[in-house]
C-alpha cells in the first residue's frame, strides 16, 4: 500500500447536465481534497463531457474518490491516468509588460519556448503557451522579470497514448464500469 501523498491525474466522463460539476466538486470538498487543476469540456461523444482533474493524495485516497465518483448518477466512467503514458498539456495566456528595450528579449523567449504572441500593444504583449505544466511554469518564471500584468491558465488536460480502443485495459474490470450500450469503447 502506497501511503505517499503525490499528484494524481484523473479523467471522468459525465453526462452534460446542470449541476454535475457542482456535485463532483462537492465530493472533493466533503473528502477535504484540494483540486489543483480542473478542466471540463465536450468529449467526442454528444451529450458527454470529459473532466480532467489533478489532486494530491495517497493511492488509497484517490481510489476512494474514484469509487465515490462512480456513485454519482451522471458520471459514466472514471480513470486514474497517473501511472499510464499520457499526453498532458496546459494552456496559459500571459500579458506581460513590453517596453521597447525588453520587447526583443521577450520575443526571443517566445521563440525558445515555442509560444505565440497573440496580441500586441505599445506597452504589452499577450503570449499564449501550450505544453506540459513544467514547461509552462518555467516560461512564466522567466517572464516574471519583465512584469506579468495578467495571467490565466486552463489547468491540465490529459489523454492516454495509443489506440483509443485500449484506453480501459489498464484498469481492473471491477473498478471501471462499462459505458452505456458500449458506445464509448
Amino acid at each position: 500500500m502506497d501511503n505517499q501523498v503525490k499528484k494524481h491525474t484523473m479523467v471522468a466522463w459525465m453526462e452534460d447536465k446542470p449541476g454535475v460539476l457542482q456535485r463532483v466538486a462537492g465530493l472533493f470538498r466533503r473528502r477535504n481534497f484540494n483540486i489543483e487543476s480542473l478542466t471540463v469540456g465536450h468529449s467526442e461523444t454528444p451529450g458527454i463531457s470529459r473532466m480532467t482533474f489533478v489532486a494530491k493524495g495517497t493511492e488509497r485516497d484517490l481510489r476512494q474518490v474514484q469509487t465515490q465518483l462512480y456513485k454519482l448518477i451522471n458520471v459514466t466512467a472514471v480513470r486514474d491516468v497517473t501511472n499510464i503514458p499520457t499526453v498532458t498539456r496546459e494552456l496559459a495566456l500571459i500579458k506581460v509588460k513590453a517596453t521597447n528595450g525588453d520587447r526583443a528579449n521577450i520575443m526571443q523567449l517566445v521563440d525558445i519556448y515555442r509560444a505565440n504572441i497573440v496580441d500586441v500593444t505599445l506597452n504589452s504583449l499577450i503570449i499564449q503557451i501550450v505544453g506540459p505544466e513544467d514547461r509552462v511554469e518555467s516560461f512564466i518564471g522567466l517572464l516574471q522579470s519583465f512584469g506579468i500584468e495578467e495571467m490565466v491558465r486552463t489547468g491540465s488536460v490529459a489523454m492516454v497514448r495509443g489506440d483509443s480502443s485500449q484506453r480501459y485495459e489498464a484498469e481492473p474490470a471491477t473498478t471501471v464500469p462499462t459505458f452505456p450500450n458500449g458506445s464509448y469503447q
